[in-house]
């Protein structure tokens, strides 16, 4: 079969194929789409003869879409969303929205960030919500691609790596990112702990029982590839996935554990803890929102990212406490 042409595809075929693929029902997309069910077949049979794939095969009391519509799928449903914000853009006013919007990230990051979000919304936006929910890995694409999330914001250096080479190589790519603020990682441990005072060598370090805070719960950090490039390990006796457990932790036993020096501030039991810098170089923290391309052109999220950027701004300008 020849490839189909796309100067004479008929774009409301799309319309109706990313409805029926959302609704899995021909039924529930004819109504969504002020049609009639045959309207709506007829318009799946016209891009089954064009695609040359059945697209979808009835399931019980709907449809099942074949392999070709799942991988075809999201890039239509993509492709329709930007030209509808392009042609339809809809004006943000916040003082008068009633969104919710759903932010990712590790509680270190909310405890610097979301008070001041809470103070914006409370001023500009009172109406609005945000729903924050754990960031449990370091790789958040999948959570914005099937829209889990609207904004993800952490450190994630191998994502931004990755988005940087494929731009630089021309390849398109379907996320943008923004610099919040940078920090640095120190040694954490109890006010009192042997290690307190005195030199913290290599050695000594490596030779301590350390906590991890990892997403995932593997005991394997970045800390631990910086340790590895010098021929060196350190031994992981816990993990945790949160950085407020492991400042408790740390703070009520002789575990060592490695966190990022803004955080202390903000975990109440600062002067339960003693910071030293690590015996070693790792790269500093490079805090970044990352979102989808698809919601660059939204007035709504807009607002969302110039948000998160002043409370970033107002929690790291010199005068914060």
């Amino acid at each position: 079969m020849s490839a189909p042409n796309f100067r004479t595809l008929d774009l409301n075929l799309l319309r109706v194929f990313d409805e029926v693929m959302a609704e899995r029902s021909l039924t529930r997309a004819a109504r969504n789409l002020s049609l009639t069910q045959p309207a709506v077949s007829n318009a799946l049979r016209r891009l089954r003869d064009t695609l040359g794939d059945e697209l979808v095969q009835r399931s019980g009391q709907g449809v099942a879409p074949t392999p070709r519509a799942l991988t075809l799928w999201p890039a239509v449903r993509e492709a329709l969303q930007q030209l509808e914000s392009s042609l339809v853009p809809h004006a943000f006013v916040a003082a008068e929205a009633n969104s919710t919007f759903v932010l990712a990230m590790a509680d270190a990051t909310a405890a610097e960030l979301i008070p001041g979000l809470t103070e914006t919304l409370e001023q500009e936006a009172p109406n609005v919500s945000l729903r924050v929910v754990p960031l449990t890995t370091r790789d958040p694409r999948k959570l914005l691609d099937d829209e889990s999330c609207d904004l993800a914001v952490g450190y994630f250096p191998s994502v931004l790596a990755d988005i940087t080479a494929r731009a630089q190589s021309g390849e398109p790519t379907s996320f943008l990112h923004q610099r919040l603020y940078d920090g640095e990682y120190v040694c954490v441990m109890r006010k009192g702990h042997p290690l307190a005072s005195g030199p913290l060598t290599l050695n000594r370090f490596c030779a301590a029982r350390h906590m991890l805070v990892s997403f995932s719960g593997r005991p394997y950090g970045f800390i631990d590839e910086s340790l590895a490039s010098l021929g060196r390990k350190r031994r992981v006796v816990l993990t945790v996935n949160q950085f407020f457990t492991a400042g408790r932790v740390v703070a009520n036993s002789n575990l060592l554990t490695v966190l990022p020096r803004h955080f202390v501030r903000v975990t109440g039991i600062s002067n339960q803890l003693v910071l030293r810098p690590l015996p070693f170089d790792v790269s500093p923290v490079h805090v970044d929102a990352v979102w989808h391309r698809r919601s660059e052109p939204l007035g709504a999220h807009a607002w969302l990212r110039g948000a998160v950027v002043r409370a970033a701004d107002r929690a790291f300008s010199p005068d914060s406490p």
